[in-house]
C-alpha cells in the first residue's frame, strides 16, 4: 500500500482569553439568584451562619484524579513528526487539501460538521490543493505537519493514523524525554484510518490495549499533541459506542467528551486502569476546534487492524461481492419480513462469491454464520473481518421464507465495477395513484427492463419516498418491469394481498437501491 500525506498542519492561532468584566457579571448573576432563594425561604427556615470551609459535595468528592494515570502513561505517548508530498497530498479525497490556516476552508468535509483534525508546526502556513504556498512560497515544497501517536512494544512499534503519515517522504517521532527518532511505516490502513510506525531501539515505554468492553460514562483521559502542545492531557467521560460517522464501510467509533482537537490524530485515549480504549481520530466541529464530541477507533479494532500492518504490511479483507441497503420498515413490510433487519442486496458482482454462492437480488441477509446482521453496514464489518478463502453460513430471507447458503470469501481490492449507462426513454404513461409519469427504457432492438421517471408531481406518493425524476424503476415484487402496464399490475397484485408497500428496485446513476412504493391499501 502506498503511503499517503501527512494531513496534521495548523497555523498560529491566537489564544483567547476571557475577559475580566465577563467574569465579574456572572459572578454577580449567581450572587443575585443565591440572595432570592435565602430571601425566599426566609420566612419557613431559620438561616444559620455558613461553616468556616464549605463541605465537599457528595458529586464532586467521588471525581476521580487523573494525576496518577497521566503520570503512568504519558511516557508512551509520541509526537509524530512528517514531511510529505503536497502533490500526493493535493490527490487524496478528490483532490482537495485538508490543510488550511482559516478553519479547514479546503477541507473536503467542510460544510458538515464533521471533520478530521491535524496541527502542523507553528508559523507554517501550508499551500493550498495546487500546491501553491498561502504564504507565496514555492509550489512543490514539501509539507511539514504533524500528529500524535503511543508506543505498543518495547521494541519500537507504534500507532498513530493513516491520515497523519499519508504521503509522508520522511517520519520523525518526539519523545516525552525530547528524543527525536527516525520512524519507518510498516504499513498503513486507510479503511481504518490506522498505521504501524517502528523506531530503532529497546526498551521503549509501552502500553497495553484493553480487552474489556467499553462502558458508556466511564472516565477516560485522551493524550496527545493538539496545535503542537505536546503532552496535553485532557478528560472526559465514553459518550456512546457503536457511532457511524459516515466516513467509511467500517465506522464503528467510540464518542468520547474529552477535549481533542487539531494535532491529537493517533493520540490514543485512556480507560482508569491506564489501558488504550481507542485511537483518536475524528472530531464533530463546525468550527475545527474541540466542541465535546471527539471519535476514537476501537481498541479490539485498532489490535486486529496493526496485527496484520505487523505481519504482513497491509490488511486482508474478506468480499462478498454486493451492494446492499438497510431494512426499512416499510422494505420490511413489502418483502414480508416481521422486523426491519439485516441487509438487503440490491445487486451481485458477476462472478463474485455471493453470485456464486447462490445469493440473489432481492435477498435479506439475516445472519453469518451464528452472528445477527443489524444492518448493511454490520454485514460489511462482518464480512470484512473474515479472512479471505474461509467459507461462511449465510441465513437470508428469500420469497417469505428462511434459507441457508454457504458462501467461500474471496479477499476484497480496491477495483469497483459500475453497472452500464443506459439510453433514453421512450414514449411516456403517467401512473397516477403515484405521482409520476414514466417511459420504458430503449437499449437494443429488444429493449431493456426499466421505467424512467420522466415527470414527478412534489406532493405525490413517489416523492414521499424518495424519488426523484430521472431515477428508472427497473423492477417490482421481484419481476422485471418493460411497460408502464407491468408497473401497475404489480402494484395492483400487491394491494390485493393486503400489501401496503410494494418493493420495487431502483437505479439512479450507477446505484440500484431497493424502493417500497405505496399500493394504496388501506
Amino acid at each position: 500500500m502506498p503511503n499517503m500525506p501527512a494531513k496534521d498542519q495548523a497555523p498560529i492561532k491566537k489564544i483567547s482569553r476571557r475577559s475580566p468584566l465577563s467574569l465579574v457579571s456572572r459572578n454577580l448573576v449567581g450572587a443575585s439568584a443565591v440572595a432570592f432563594c435565602v430571601i425566599a425561604g426566609a420566612g419557613a427556615y431559620q438561616l444559620q451562619a455558613a461553616p468556616d470551609v464549605a463541605p465537599q459535595s457528595e458529586t464532586t468528592s467521588h471525581l476521580p484524579s487523573f494525576t496518577a494515570l497521566a503520570e503512568r502513561v504519558s511516557p508512551s505517548v509520541v509526537s509524530v513528526r512528517v514531511k510529505a508530498d503536497p502533490r500526493l497530498i493535493a490527490s487524496q479525497d478528490g483532490g482537495a487539501d485538508e490543510r488550511s490556516p482559516d478553519g479547514n476552508k479546503d477541507n473536503p468535509f467542510s460544510g458538515t460538521p464533521l471533520e478530521r483534525f491535524f496541527a502542523g508546526p507553528k508559523g507554517l502556513m501550508p499551500p493550498d490543493p495546487k500546491g501553491k504556498d498561502k504564504k507565496g512560497g514555492t509550489p512543490g515544497a514539501p509539507v511539514l505537519g504533524q500528529g500524535s501517536g503511543f508506543f505498543i512494544s518495547q521494541d519500537g512499534y507504534i500507532v498513530t493514523n493513516n491520515h497523519v503519515v499519508e504521503g509522508a517522504m520522511k517520519v520523525e517521532v518526539l519523545t516525552t524525554e525530547g528524543r527525536v527518532l527516525p520512524a519507518k511505516i510498516i504499513g498503513t490502513d486507510a479503511g481504518t484510518d490506522l498505521a504501524l510506525l517502528k523506531v530503532e531501539g529497546r526498551n521503549f515505554p509501552a502500553i497495553k490495549f484493553s480487552k474489556g468492553d467499553v462502558k458508556v460514562g466511564e472516565w477516560v483521559i485522551a493524550l496527545g499533541n493538539p496545535f503542537g502542545l505536546e503532552g496535553t492531557v485532557t478528560a472526559g467521560i465514553v459518550s456512546a459506542r457503536g457511532r457511524d460517522i459516515g466516513m467509511g464501510a467500517y465506522d464503528n467509533f467510540i464518542q468520547i467528551d474529552a477535549s481533542v482537537n487539531q494535532g491529537n490524530s493517533g493520540g490514543p485515549t485512556f480507560n482508569q486502569s491506564g489501558e488504550v480504549i481507542g485511537v483518536n481520530t475524528a472530531i464533530f466541529s463546525p468550527s475545527g476546534g474541540s466542541v465535546g464530541i471527539a471519535f476514537a477507533v476501537p481498541a479490539r479494532t485498532v489490535e486486529t487492524i496493526v496485527a496484520q500492518l505487523k505481519e504482513k504490511g497491509r490488511v486482508t479483507r474478506g468480499w462478498l461481492g454486493v451492494e446492499v441497503q438497510p431494512v426499512t420498515p416499510e422494505l420490511a413490510d413489502s418483502l414480508g419480513l416481521r422486523d426491519p433487519q439485516g441487509a438487503l442486496v440490491t445487486s451481485l458482482m458477476q462472478g463474485s462469491p455471493a453470485d456464486k454462492g447462490g445469493l440473489l437480488r432481492g435477498d435479506v441477509v439475516l445472519k453469518i454464520n451464528e452472528g445477527d446482521v443489524k444492518d448493511s453496514r454490520d454485514l460489511a464489518r462482518r464480512i470484512a473481518s473474515i479472512p479471505p478463502q474461509t467459507a461462511v453460513r449465510l441465513a437470508i430471507f428469500r420469497n417469505g421464507r428462511r434459507e441457508a447458503l454457504a458462501v467461500k470469501l474471496t479477499e476484497l481490492k480496491d477495483e469497483s465495477k459500475l453497472p452500464s449507462g443506459r439510453s433514453g426513454p421512450a414514449l411516456q404513461s403517467e401512473i397516477g395513484g403515484l405521482g409520476i409519469s414514466v417511459a420504458p427504457m430503449v437499449s437494443g432492438p429488444r429493449g431493456a427492463p426499466g421505467l424512467a421517471i420522466v415527470e414527478i408531481r412534489p406532493d405525490g406518493k413517489a416523492a414521499d419516498v424518495g424519488l426523484v425524476q430521472g431515477d428508472v424503476i427497473l423492477a417490482a415484487n421481484g419481476s422485471d418491469l418493460f411497460t408502464p402496464d407491468a408497473l401497475e399490475a404489480a402494484l395492483r397484485n400487491a394491494r390485493a394481498i393486503g400489501k401496503y408497500h410494494a418493493l420495487t428496485l431502483v437505479q439512479r446513476g450507477a446505484t440500484q437501491v431497493f424502493v417500497a412504493l405505496p399500493t394504496g391499501a388501506r
